[in-house]
């Protein structure tokens, strides 16, 4: 029968209600039942959970010994949080190997990489250079973000300060004579913070010689290879007569596309590279192609058509791209010296321009109202993948001479006149761009419509996604941020590759003959030995002839 207590007799705590256990009660328990109550509770207290694997016999005894030790004001009231914080302590990593291991967190690992850009070295030299100088070539940063900040484009103030410090130190490693920040363009793996930076005229012309002789170089080694090639041109099979159309040259360092100079690095902190100069090749693939970059300049551009090299031309290609159609300056900010001539405006514009000292700017609410009030600053690029059109057809006197002979003999084969490009001047006003079927190419807006007496003017690219530019009174910037691709409404589709050519017309003097049958081989064999028959017989004629005319003569 069941007992009256809540515990049956196998399980611990079986008897405590029972008659002569209670406290009330004054008989005296049974020694022997009442140590094996003990027991059976105690036993119970001890089951491991199948959880967490504690008892709560121990998990009381901890609680306890910490509420001694401590002594907190109403523990009753905390006796839940104790008891979780017990079970906390219980999990917690205990460092008792010989060999802690110290995690490092990320903002540690980032605070090291930025550690040299707050060192100072040689302080009292900075100051010399700067007095010497006059006027540093660092740009503020800080002041380009914090307008930037009023239409809610640009990065944290920390990574615009590190960059700050990063193109503090680019400039004092390069002879740089104007340095800007340019932007950020986004990877997969890894970002590229990017300077715009122009030489000291010396140093530029240092790298243009380098260059040449290393092109004259290559030059004299082809002269040798070309003898060794004429000495077996003689066994070799005829070649082909096609003619590859002629190669556009890169314009030259200092004008055109290759204007500016441009250092990227992935982080601030990591060393700069420098960007080599864009070919227009690069510039006429990178129009028909859409790749994100990866971060590493030495990637390969996997695409169709094929780029003319890796990652860091691609890169190079985009940022003329970029600069070409997004920079932009106020109306009457810039103007042309009085000194050009009209040759240069014939030959393909005006490429240079200086600041107007009697600028005066305009209010927010013109630059916002109308795009005639912002001109593009950074001449566009051509079809051709130049700024200024060369016709490649035009050869040098020295190789026209060589190739008299080759048109006198071919006359009928002569080069068609190649049309003259000829695209918008510098200081174009925005007005003329045209827009993206029913998006006009920029949007304009002021910062803020609750104060209009401190707004800033701002421009945002709607075929670049991701260039913007400000004007407030005479200061005005432009920057981006984005992926480096173009805006286009459609899906991007790539280039189909070229028809399938044609197949060599068959003719009767390629086409193969049918194998003759017996009757024809014997009949074939029959004719020829009759052949043979009667040529011996004309040549034995021909001898006894010969013979009787030399008896006569004798």
């Amino acid at each position: 029968e069941r007992g009256h207590g809540p515990y049956q007799p196998h399980e611990p705590g079986y008897g405590l209600y029972q008659p002569g256990y209670s406290p009330y009660d004054d008989q005296i328990p049974d020694p022997k039942s009442r140590t094996l109550a003990i027991q059976n509770a105690k036993a119970y207290l001890l089951k491991s959970s199948t959880t967490s694997g504690l008892n709560l016999y121990d998990h009381l005894a901890n609680i306890l010994t910490k509420i001694l030790d401590e002594q907190p004001t109403n523990a009753v009231d905390i006796i839940e949080n104790i008891s979780k914080d017990v079970k906390w302590a219980h999990f917690q990593k205990k460092m008792d190997t010989l060999r802690d291991e110290h995690e490092i967190l990320p903002t540690f690992e980032a605070a090291e990489k930025r550690k040299a850009l707050f060192l100072k070295a040689n302080e009292e030299g900075d100051e010399e250079l700067e007095e010497e100088i006059g006027e540093t070539p660092l740009p503020n940063v800080m002041e380009t973000a914090f307008y930037f900040e009023q239409a809610g484009i640009g990065l944290s103030k920390d990574e615009s300060y590190h960059i700050f410090l990063a193109l503090k130190k680019l400039i004092s490693v390069q002879p740089i004579q104007t340095c800007r920040f340019w932007g950020k363009i986004l990877g997969l793996e890894m970002n590229y913070i990017i300077a715009e930076v122009q030489y000291h005229e010396g140093e530029e012309e240092e790298e243009t010689e380098e260059e040449a002789v290393t092109e004259e170089g290559g030059n004299g080694v082809g002269e040798v290879e070309n003898e060794e090639e004429e000495k077996e041109k003689e066994d070799e099979p005829p070649k082909s007569t096609y003619k590859p159309p002629p190669v556009i040259p890169k314009e030259e360092n200092g004008t055109g596309a290759n204007k500016y100079v441009y250092f990227v690095c992935n982080e601030p902190g990591k060393p700069w590279v420098k960007l080599p100069p864009v070919t227009p090749a690069q510039i006429v693939c990178a129009r028909k192609i859409k790749k994100f970059f990866t971060g590493r300049l030495d990637a390969p551009v996997v695409s169709f058509p094929p780029f003319p090299g890796n990652e860091a031309n691609y890169l190079r290609a985009q940022i003329a791209r970029i600069s070409a159609g997004t920079q932009i300056s106020p109306i009457g900010f810039y103007q042309f010296a009085e000194e050009d001539d009209e040759e240069e405006e014939v030959e393909g514009g005006r490429d240079t321009y200086e600041e107007n000292p009697d600028f005066q700017p305009l209010s927010v609410a013109e630059m916002v109202d109308s795009l005639s009030a912002w001109v593009h600053n950074v001449q566009s690029i051509l079809k051709q993948g130049r700024c200024v059109w060369l016709n490649p057809l035009q050869k040098t006197e020295e190789e026209e001479e060589n190739e008299e002979e080759e048109k006198a003999e071919e006359p009928d084969e002569l080069p068609q006149e190649l049309q003259q490009e000829i695209g918008p001047p510098l200081l174009t006003p925005l007005s003329e761009d045209e827009g993206i079927q029913n998006i006009p190419a920029w949007t304009a807006q002021p910062s803020t419509n609750l104060i209009p007496q401190y707004a800033v003017a701002v421009l945002q690219s709607n075929r670049w996604p991701g260039a913007y530019a400000f004007a407030s009174g005479k200061k005005f910037d432009n920057i981006y941020f984005g992926w480096g691709h173009k805006y286009s409404p459609e899906n991007h589709a790539p280039a189909l590759p070229p028809p399938v050519q044609a197949e060599y017309p068959s003719g009767p003097e390629i086409t193969e003959m049918r194998d003759p049958t017996v009757e024809e081989e014997l009949a074939f064999k029959a004719a020829r030995e009759e052949a043979l028959a009667a040529a011996e017989e004309e040549e034995e004629e021909d001898e006894e002839g010969a013979e009787e005319d030399e008896e006569e003569d004798d």
